[in-house]
């Protein structure tokens, strides 16, 4: 095998999509299109990776990194333009260069893979990646000749009615012997209704040559939709939806209702774990075995524990470990940390909050910046009051403390092990190790006075 490069084109603007944002940073499955391109590229081991960009150079570089080098297409002049900006980087190299539209997000790295061993194999200068449309409308067309050999590719306002019928279509993804690619396009007109160069001529300057010009067809037509409007990118997708739940439940991942069930492309889930209709799972997510995830939970760039069960909750940059019950509708927002064996009950909100084992905060409480113990208990209606305007504090809660319902905590405090607060406190100083603290006004009955108010009211 030898060398291979890449020249991924992402220089337009993508007037179809109606949008501020660039065509190849509009995001499926949460990352932007032109990731999902680069992360297929990447098992090809290739020497070279160029991104031609243009409109929104910044952004698009930015959004992309150290994952490729860059080129500018300052005038966008068409394919066969975009591919000469990178010949100060690739113009001189032997190999074979991949071209590849950063609008096509959902071609498989097997497909390249195989896409090039074809190319490899049969000593073509040049190699067509084709497929079967079921409505071939808008698209170039493959003319073979009896011999099934690729004689041009015709563009659908070219065609003939004969050729109009045929459903093998050009994708924009090609393979060339990168030094035939670079002078090829120096012959390259522009003489055309568009006043553009496009990458398909150099084909017919290939065959004219008398180099061999080879096409591998891909039998799935869905791997090689363009995205050039907001249809597109749903069908994708919704397409990619599908892959990545597929993989999934193939792996032994129960989804309940994979139609409206939601993973990214980075979440990594193991066996025995079930996942319930409304779903949404993304980011950097791990999900450990026999994890249950109940019905419209939405879980982002956390860690969850095996035999944890989520229902109807927000989790978001958060570690969660073993043997926890969590919901219905809570909120665990990022900077938290969950031990084991925890109840986090309904209308709990927790940020930059740890629990430790055993314990348990019911329902109706907020818990923030706080580091709570082992064996505690928040009793209903928990407040830290963490913020006091200018800065965020800490509460510290120590082990097998008990927190009565209704208590506020206004941090800084401390409470320690095996403290308790009575019900309906305002803790304003450290509780003692062991100690009672009460930290509310003295009850006072008013006799007979409720009766005055309600003869004042009629």
């Amino acid at each position: 095998m030898g060398k291979r490069f890449a020249v991924v084109l992402a220089a337009g603007q993508g007037t179809r999509m109606k949008s501020d944002l660039y065509k190849v940073l509009h995001p499926i499955a949460g990352r932007p299109m032109v990731l999902h391109v680069l992360e297929q590229l990447k098992p090809l081991q290739l020497e070279k990776i160029a991104t031609v960009v243009g409109y929104g150079a910044e952004d698009v570089i930015s959004a992309i990194g150290d994952k490729s080098e860059f080129v500018t297409q300052e005038e966008q002049l068409g394919t066969g333009h975009a591919v000469m900006q990178a010949e100060d980087l690739l113009g001189n190299l032997d190999g074979t260069t991949l071209i590849v539209c950063g609008d096509t997000p959902l071609i498989t790295s097997e497909t390249y893979q195989a896409l090039l061993e074809h190319h490899e194999e049969t000593g073509a200068k040049a190699t067509i990646l084709t497929a079967e449309a079921p409505n071939p409308t808008g698209y170039g067309r493959i003319i073979r000749n009896e011999e099934n050999q690729v004689q041009r590719i015709v563009e659908e306002a070219d065609t003939t009615s004969e050729e109009r019928l045929v459903q093998e279509i050009n994708t924009g993804t090609f393979c060339f012997d990168n030094r035939a690619l670079f002078h090829a396009l120096q012959n390259v007109s522009n003489d055309n209704a568009q006043g553009e160069y496009y990458i398909t001529d150099v084909i017919e300057i290939l065959k004219n040559e008398g180099e061999t010009v080879e096409a591998y067809l891909t039998f799935d037509f869905d791997e090689t939709i363009g995205i050039n409007d907001r249809v597109a990118l749903a069908e994708a997708e919704k397409i990619l939806k599908r892959r990545i739940n597929e993989a999934h439940m193939r792996n032994g991942v129960t989804i309940i209702d994979p139609e409206n069930s939601y993973i990214g492309p980075d979440v990594e889930i193991s066996q025995d774990v079930v996942i319930h209709p409304g779903v949404v799972i993304t980011g950097k997510t791990y999900i450990k075995s026999h994890v249950e995830i109940g019905p419209h939970s939405e879980i982002e760039n956390c860690t969850i524990g095996e035999h944890t069960l989520i229902t109807q909750s927000v989790v978001k940059d958060s570690v969660i470990g073993k043997r926890n019950y969590i919901g219905p509708y809570a909120h665990i927002r990022p900077g938290s940390k969950i031990a084991d064996d925890v109840r986090v009950g309904n209308f709990v909100e927790l940020k930059k909050t740890s629990l430790g084992d055993h314990t348990k905060v019911g329902h109706l409480s907020y818990v923030g910046d706080t580091q709570v113990g082992s064996n505690v208990n928040l009793g209903c209606g928990t407040i830290t009051v963490n913020y006091d305007g200018v800065e965020k504090h800490e509460t510290v809660i120590g082990d097998h403390a008990f927190i009565g319902c209704n208590t506020n905590l206004i941090a800084p405090v401390e409470i320690g092990d095996g403290a308790f607060t009575a019900a309906g406190s305002t803790i304003t100083k450290n509780v003692p190790e062991d100690a009672l603290s009460i930290a509310r006004s003295k009850q006072v009955n008013k006799e007979g006075y409720a009766l005055k108010l309600t003869k004042r009211k009629k």
